[in-house]
């Protein structure tokens, strides 16, 4: 016979069905209290002089790190750290004894387009922004083993959103802060040899390649692993969202040339710095290739990098005068391009710019690409009329 429940059990249930509820309030408090919470740098410190300011995103590993503590050892320049998380990056302050008077540690998710924004809109109230110089567009997410996308706030795969989307969304919001600038005047997006396909690590599969557009063009939301959450439409590849992405990053920095430089004297560029095998980029890779590939890239490619180098690289493109072309694409012939003309030249030192870019030679894809963009962050009212 069906036994019937007890005063107990009744009650036992009727806790189990409140937990969900009380769980859901506390989160939705817990969202609500961090809404409301301040944007500022966690425990204050006092700013050292200051003539330039940089804004770097992704500032609390990896390159952004390495490009953050060389820039602060540039004398009276001061560096606004747009990271998702401010406790971290204080923690990477004192780990790699950056002074924190250097650092103006500001929380900026580029998971979500409003924190993008609000970002934006708390800097141009801010004291920092009447010197910005230079804009730094570095953090990205990659996801080589996912079969399946993962979605931003907005509802867009997260690692086209924030390795690209989001900082178009950032660099068209400062643009006019940054031509207003009384010194240099550059807006910096950080490349990858892996999205240029004339290079040996382009050729690798799955190689980038944005096709026509069609996923950005259907609205880019509301797909799966067989399809729509990928710039071209086509079924979900994790390493190829990351490498479409980066390869959007180079032709954006293209395009932002075509349009603005001449217009706001904003020089606009792109890098790769070199292979940093050992990046916290490749947390989520399997255990076998966070061994082996510093090998590689070390003692085969000759790709290899430190942070601390890459960041120093990262820092000149950034700051230094020499640098001032706009619409380039820098890389260095060792620990850089991956050129099979230049394996065997051990210069370190000078960069060149990388003409040979094959995508780049598309520019109607390339405008094509960063009108869906411009329409896909909201800014649909900047996108140039057709004739």
């Amino acid at each position: 016979a069906k036994q019937l429940p007890t005063p107990h059990s009744t009650m036992a249930v009727a806790r189990l069905q409140a937990r969900p509820a009380a769980s859901a309030s506390r989160a939705s408090a817990r969202r609500a209290s961090r809404r409301a919470a301040p944007r500022a740098v966690i425990k204050e410190v006092a700013a050292a002089p200051y003539e330039d300011v940089a804004i770097i995103t992704g500032a609390s590993s990896g390159l952004g790190l390495g490009t953050t503590a060389a820039i602060c050892k540039k004398d009276g320049w001061r560096v606004i750290a747009a990271v998702r998380s401010p406790e971290k990056m204080q923690l990477a302050l004192a780990e790699k004894g950056i002074d924190p008077s250097r650092v103006k540690i500001v929380k900026c998710d580029l998971n979500d387009l409003a924190d993008v924004r609000a970002f934006a809109a708390d800097f141009k109230k801010s004291e920092e922004c009447a010197k910005l110089r230079t804009l730094i567009c570095n953090a990205a997410v990659y996801y080589p083993n996912a079969t399946k996308p993962t979605f931003s706030k907005d509802g867009y795969e997260e690692c086209v959103q924030v390795n690209h989307l989001a900082h178009v969304l950032l660099a068209e919001d400062l643009l006019p802060e940054i031509e207003k600038s009384k010194g240099l005047k550059r807006c910096v997006i950080v490349g990858s040899v892996t999205g240029n396909t004339n290079t040996v690590a382009g050729q690798v599969p799955p190689r980038a390649d944005i096709g026509d557009l069609a996923g950005f063009k259907a609205g880019f939301k509301g797909g799966d692993a067989m399809g729509g959450a990928m710039i071209d439409g086509d079924r979900f590849i994790g390493p190829k969202a990351y490498k479409d992405a980066k390869l959007c990053n180079m032709l954006s920095v293209k395009e932002m040339h075509k349009r603005y430089h001449d217009s706001t004297g904003v020089s606009f560029t792109t890098m790769y710095p070199g292979c940093i095998a050992d990046t916290p980029l490749f947390r989520n890779h399997t255990a076998f290739f966070k061994w082996f590939f510093p090998i590689l890239q070390k003692n085969v490619t000759k790709g290899y990098i430190s942070a601390e180098e890459a960041g120093e690289r990262l820092a000149s493109v950034a700051t230094a005068p020499e640098y001032d072309q706009s619409g380039a694409y820098w890389v260095w012939k060792s620990g850089g391009d991956q050129l099979w003309a230049n394996y065997n030249d051990d210069d370190r030192n000078t960069a060149y710019d990388q003409d040979r870019f094959k995508a780049a030679e598309n520019t109607q894809l390339q405008s094509d690409m960063y009108d869906e963009s411009l329409k896909l962050v909201g800014l649909e009212a900047r996108v140039p009329a057709t004739v």
